[in-house]
């Protein structure tokens, strides 16, 4: 049976879960015609591949040769934790693992509350002088970039240039990316790793107390990272976060604002950490900002009533696992204080987000920093990005809830 949903449908970019359920309710893997490739339709079956040691993630290289333009997005996957599998993923991931656990995600919470109010000020003055603001332009795209920035120890400055090749990298992870999005994607590659390679040369000179010094230090006995491997793992680390902090942030924040009752209770319970908390992983649940993460098979693997042939691929969808009804009650409900909440937002496995805790460490301080400031907010205008991997907003533009309503009126 192949999946009942077309990835190009305009419908179904713009809500894609009843699609996904039709699918759920055919088997919990089934063949995606469109992909050429198995999907996973329930929470169970996207866990069991994310976990299975017979899928893993396979990279396959774009470069004919050394001066091919795409040499450099080779290597910058090639060379991550991600797109590695063991033994070259656990001596990664060991070694990168070690450089994080300096405690530089926590020693970063005062400055990123700090980041965090800074641009909710700003959001809110604008949001005073003209009775609305975009929360994506103004406060979720530059927070992440400049909270990395912060654990690199590299120029805020230089957060506009590190978001747009992270924008243009990871545009190729859609599917069918353009000529266009496939050259932006090569030169990013070339630049950014660049960038990288002169700040990473610094550091060896210059110590800091921040991430990338601690990774130019990373050893474990005589093993150490590569140059390249450095460079790879850096540019992994503000690729994923900025994507999943940005959209997970406006994902999450709609499905909040779409709830008045839910908003009510969140906003007056901003000092319980254990209401932000749980109202983060129903943000990264509810609408999830990554929704396809694909592993291949390295020999026949039997799952769920299909067998996924070695060389063949199985995508986990983890928004249709986000929703399924096995797992969670009222599954298409935001409901800021579900728990528990065992999404999938992170992966699973041992490819399980490293950045975990930075990303909610953000979410939860970004949110707080601006409710605090909004009070209760209303989407006045919204525009989706054209895309379906990673699920987010290009515009989410708000007002106060009483102006929202007033601009509603003279529009009728």
């Amino acid at each position: 049976m192949s999946a009942p949903f077309e990835l190009s449908d305009p419908a179904f970019l713009a809500d894609p879960y009843p699609g996904l359920a039709s699918a759920r309710s055919e088997a919990p893997i089934v063949w995606h015609d469109g992909l050429g490739e198995w999907v996973t339709t329930t929470h169970r079956a996207a866990s069991d591949v994310l976990r299975h040691r017979g899928l893993g993630r396979v990279f396959r290289e774009r470069a004919a040769g050394h001066d091919d333009p795409w040499t450099v997005f080779d290597w910058l996957h090639a060379d991550s934790i991600l797109d590695s599998e063991p033994p070259k993923h656990t001596r990664l991931r060991r070694l990168v693992a070690g450089a994080f656990g300096r405690g530089h995600v926590e020693r970063l919470r005062p400055r990123v509350v700090e980041l965090a109010g800074g641009l909710a000020d700003d959001a809110v003055a604008e949001l005073d002088a003209t009775g609305r603001v975009d929360l994506i332009a103004r406060f979720a795209e530059p927070l992440p970039v400049l909270v990395i920035c912060e654990l690199l120890g590299a120029p805020t400055s230089d957060w506009k240039r590190l978001r747009d090749w992270s924008q243009a990298i990871v545009a190729m992870y859609e599917v069918g990316p353009s000529p266009e999005a496939q050259q932006r994607a090569q030169v990013a590659s070339h630049e950014f790793a660049s960038y990288v390679e002169q700040l990473a040369e610094q550091r060896r000179g210059e110590p800091g107390d921040d991430l990338l010094t601690s990774l130019v230090e990373a050893r474990d006995g005589s093993d150490r990272l590569s140059p390249r491997e450095l460079v790879a793992t850096v540019v992994l680390l503000l690729n994923a976060g900025h994507e999943a902090s940005v959209n997970g942030f406006g994902n999450g924040v709609a499905s909040l604002l779409a709830a008045p009752d839910q908003l009510d209770a969140v906003v007056a319970g901003l000092d319980d950490d254990a209401v932000v908390q749980r109202l983060v992983e129903e943000m990264l649940r509810h609408d999830a900002p990554l929704h396809l993460f694909e592993r291949t098979a390295t020999e026949d693997v039997a799952l769920h009533g299909v067998t996924i042939r070695q060389g063949q691929k199985v995508a986990a969808l983890l928004g249709a696992a986000a929703r399924d009804p096995q797992v969670f009650d009222e599954p298409d409900a935001f409901r800021a204080d579900r728990d528990p909440n065992p999404h999938l937002a992170f992966g699973a496995g041992i490819h399980f987000c490293l950045g975990a805790p930075l990303a909610r460490l953000e979410l939860q301080e970004s949110v707080r920093a601006l409710l605090r400031r909004t009070g209760p907010v209303e989407v006045v205008e919204a525009h989706r990005r054209p895309t379906f991997v990673l699920r987010g907003y290009e515009t989410l533009v708000v007002a106060r809830r009483a102006e929202a309503a007033a601009t509603s009126e003279t529009r009728g």
